[in-house]
């Protein structure tokens, strides 16, 4: 019916009037629509773009937070969870663990960007944007999901290219 559609242009109002936010969700989308099999419901999939949608327009939680949860779990719900974090063979791995003649992508972290991450593949999905991380550990947590979903996919996403566009 009509009143169900303007229901649902109505349910996030913060992210239509807002250029950022609006780029963002779009990646979320587009992110959702290459790691969601076709035809097929996936509860949980669902539930994360909407609290993702939710934490952006409604909570006002930092972007970077929320691109960086958004992605990481997302890879996780779409089989892609990582073991240790070596961003071509999706493991995370410390210093040690790397021999002299691996040639792979590898990104230092912090402490606090390690505990983020276990945090995150860890914790039930009501409590994924339940955590706070600071600076520098935030830019650099949202600078690994995002290296490790594009890496792993194989491509990047013209809406993150958009939004990443905003800040130049």
């Amino acid at each position: 019916a009509a009143s169900d559609v303007y229901k649902r242009q109505e349910m996030f109002p913060e992210l239509r009037n807002d250029l950022e936010l609006l780029s963002l969700a779009s990646y979320f989308a587009q992110a959702a629509d290459v790691l969601s099999p076709e035809g097929e419901e996936n509860p949980p999939f669902v539930s994360l773009l909407l609290n993702a949608l939710y934490a952006l327009g409604r909570l006002g939680l930092p972007q970077k937070l929320v691109k960086a949860v958004f992605e990481l779990r997302a890879m996780c719900l779409s089989g892609y969870e990582p073991d240790r974090f070596n961003i071509s063979q999706g493991v995370l791995q410390c210093a040690a663990c790397r021999t002299e003649e691996e040639n792979d992508i590898r990104l230092p972290m912090s402490a606090g960007t390690r505990a983020a991450l276990r945090y995150l593949d860890s914790a039930p999905s009501s409590r994924v944007f339940s955590f706070r991380l600071a600076e520098p550990s935030l830019s650099e947590l949202g600078q690994i999901t995002e290296s490790y979903l594009c890496t792993r996919l194989e491509r990047g996403f013209s809406t993150l290219d958009f939004y990443k566009s905003l800040f130049l």
